[in-house]
């Protein structure tokens, strides 16, 4: 028999030194555990889309009309008195727009613009953010549960708050001596001058609240 050739033994793998095999080590650890992305600003990675920022303009044209009916109150109508009577400009436009939004949105709108309104120094005394809010969120619930949405319908409930504003104005003046029964007339006087001004006021404040859609749920 032919004899077998033999094998040639295998090559014996490179023996490497400590620091060799520290090196590769290193290098294998950083190529494992690589630092994460640095993460991008807000302003970068936060974008408003058309809706919102149609939205955003609608409560800003909101804020707008709040203060220009309260600088026109201050500087003009509270000069002009019929009867001893003026207007209550800025309260009318904050519950127009309260009932216009519904309860939904209109309670937290509500409860922002009266606290506003009292640090503006125009309001008569601080009860008037509870009057407002109470009789604004009650105006709108009215509204929605027995009467369908309507122009007629949203002024009317809005007229109606005012008025139990300006009534509860003159009840927390009486008690806390600040005014007396016989000026009665002249707060319902305020109510009706400031309701007429609120019925064409309506379609501002209306047009104003169908910038980037409706809010509103019934």
């Amino acid at each position: 028999m032919a004899e077998k050739k033999k094998r040639r033994p295998a090559p014996r793998a490179k023996e490497r030194t400590l620091t060799e095999l520290f090196r590769s080590n290193k290098r294998s650890t950083r190529n494992e555990f690589r630092p994460d992305p640095a993460a991008s600003t807000w302003l970068k990675t936060r974008k408003l889309t058309r809706q919102q920022r149609l939205r955003l303009v609608r409560w800003l044209l909101y804020a707008l009309i709040v203060v220009m009916s309260l600088v026109i109150q201050d500087v003009i109508l509270s000069q002009m008195r019929l009867f001893g009577a003026t207007t209550d400009l800025a309260v009318g436009a904050i519950l127009l727009i309260t009932v216009i939004e519904g309860t939904d949105v209109g309670s937290l709108f509500v409860l922002i613009a009266s606290s506003l309104y009292w640090f503006s120094g125009s309001a008569p005394t601080p009860i008037c953010i509870i009057l407002i809010t109470a009789f604004g969120i009650g105006a709108t619930m009215f509204r929605q549960m027995y009467w369908h949405r309507s122009r007629g319908t949203l002024t009317l409930c809005a007229c109606l708050a005012l008025t139990a504003y300006e009534l509860g104005l003159f009840v927390t003046g009486v008690m806390q001596g600040l005014t007396y029964w016989g000026r009665l007339p002249s707060f319902l006087l305020t109510s009706l001058y400031t309701c007429l001004i609120m019925i064409p006021m309506y379609s501002l404040v209306y047009k104003t609240g169908l910038i980037g859609g409706n809010t509103w749920k019934e």
